[in-house]
């Protein structure tokens, strides 16, 4: 008798699909709009504006210089005072595999987990995104447009004593809206040692009050500025890469962007099945034996310290540095701290190939020393050919990549790297067109062929694509009949 009265008065479960149908078709309706709240004119008007508001300066000082800052006795580890934010270590790395199985770098460490999150709303029907002009003091050009929240939770939970992180609540409080997306991943892990942020991708229905920093755009819209160099900052690339898989409404012009858009469809057939790809993937996980072990900076052999930098002795890969930031619009409008700088910039690409009438990008499982696993899946080549200069060894299709004539580069940008930790670093992403003799059907081991449908399923899942990949799937999501003109190039050179 009680349990039958336990069972009447317990609420009833709802069973709902776990993947509602009508998502991937509102944002395929977003992506088809190339026009909104604002225009893609009034837009550039707009950003113009907001970088004229701002005052913005980034000086390089002696690290003597720092406030906060300071080398900690016995390390030499950079710390702040805090114990907060991040701090630069050393670091060991040992592999079983490669051209290089042992190195020494500097590293930052940097154990909080940030939100990056993007605020989504429907206007007239269609999707739109909150998106924020945001100084960030490594940014070459200063100003980029970033997520609706880009913070770490020292900088929410306020430690810099600053202002309040504006539209915080839609991510972690009780006004939080329905979750499109929420993955935790990888950052560089070159730069740092096991670093993730949380990103996230939310729908509000309510009335949300829009700050003269911040302005809604279709995805359509932010996929013709994903068109253009140091624009749309990393931060956002990556949250967009978490989007659910869509398919373009567009008509395709040419066979390229007809097997591109049938490599989005999840229905769409392989070269490998899902199962056999994870297999493919955890094996590459398990055959490689990777250590990566943090010492004290000062004890990282053929790196050197002086006033005003740390860089290795053979002057290649980065430097770390000391600035001065000045930005009015930012929680805290005055401070310094260490950044890492590249020497040069780098090259993240994709070679393509189209089977059966489906597109397919060649990853790469990579190992970098700060991953969290061993290895991510990374493009087909990422590298900063500089680097390479007078070496032996190139890394793999680097060649291909960098001789491809413009018939076959598809996608060609400047994008800037995380710009709140590195100074000027800046990739030129490709997706490249290949043929059998430049990518061949059975690739070099640690290669394998995956539809874009495929990368956009194992983006749902925390440390599988790293930063750089996922960069380059946003930039695949962002190709379509309305960012070319008919002859199939790029509308926004």
């Amino acid at each position: 008798m009680s349990s039958t009265l336990t069972e009447l008065t317990l609420p009833q479960p709802t069973v709902q699909p776990r993947e509602p149908d009508s998502v991937a078709d509102r944002i395929a309706a977003s992506a088809a709009a190339t026009a909104g709240r604002m225009t893609t004119d009034a837009f550039h008007d707009w950003f113009a504006a907001r970088g004229r508001a701002g005052r913005f300066s980034v000086e390089r000082i002696p690290f003597s210089q720092l406030r906060g800052w300071s080398f900690e006795p016995g390390t030499g580890n950079l710390v702040h005072a805090s114990g907060r934010f991040f701090s630069v270590e050393g670091l060991h790395v040992t592999t079983d595999q490669g051209p290089h199985r042992e190195w020494f770098q500097p590293i930052i460490k940097q154990p909080e987990v940030g939100i990056l999150g993007i605020l989504v709303k429907e206007f007239d029907g269609v999707l739109h995104f909150l998106m924020q002009a945001k100084m960030e003091p490594g940014n070459r050009n200063l100003l980029q447009l970033s997520p609706t929240v880009q913070a770490t939770r020292s900088n929410y939970t306020k430690v810099h004593k600053g202002t309040d992180v504006k539209y915080i609540q839609y991510f972690n409080g009780p006004d939080r809206g329905r979750i499109l997306a929420d993955v935790l991943q990888s950052e560089h892990g070159s730069w740092f040692f096991h670093k993730s942020n949380r990103n996230m991708i939310v729908e509000v229905t309510g009335d949300v009050p829009l700050d003269e920093d911040f302005c809604w755009l279709t995805l359509g819209q932010i996929n013709e500025l994903m068109h253009r160099d140091n624009l749309v900052n990393m931060d956002s690339r990556t949250v967009l890469a978490c989007l659910p898989a869509h398919r373009p409404q567009l008509p395709a012009p040419d066979a390229f962007l007809s097997a591109l858009a049938r490599s989005r469809d999840p229905e769409t057939g392989a070269l490998l099945t899902d199962v056999d790809l994870l297999s493919w993937f955890t094996a590459e996980r398990s055959r490689h034996d990777v250590r990566a072990e943090r010492i004290p900076l000062s004890e990282v052999p053929g790196w050197t310290r002086d006033e005003t930098r740390i860089g290795s002795d053979d002057d290649r890969w980065f430097d770390v540095v000391a600035v001065e930031v000045q930005a009015g619009n930012r929680e805290v409008t005055g401070w310094t701290q260490p950044l890492i700088e590249p020497r040069s910039r780098g090259v993240a690409a994709f070679l393509v190939r189209s089977f059966g009438g489906v597109l397919h990008v060649l990853a790469n499982a990579k190992v970098e020393g700060g991953f969290l696993d061993t290895v991510e899946l990374a493009p087909t080549v990422q590298a900063s050919p500089d680097n390479f200069a007078g070496l032996s060894v190139d890394p793999p299709f680097l060649d291909e990549v960098l001789s491809a004539g413009p018939d076959r580069v598809r996608y060609d940008a400047i994008h800037s790297e995380e710009g709140g930790r590195f100074l000027h670093a800046e990739n030129r992403y490709l997706i490249v067109e290949a043929d059998e003799a430049e990518a061949p059907l059975l690739p070099p081991a640690g290669f394998q062929w995956v539809t874009v449908s495929q990368l956009s399923e194992l983006v749902k899942h925390g440390h599988y694509v790293n930063v750089q990949a996922r960069t380059l799937l946003a930039c695949l999501n962002a190709m379509s009949a309305s960012t070319y003109d008919f002859m199939g190039t790029r509308a926004h050179d």
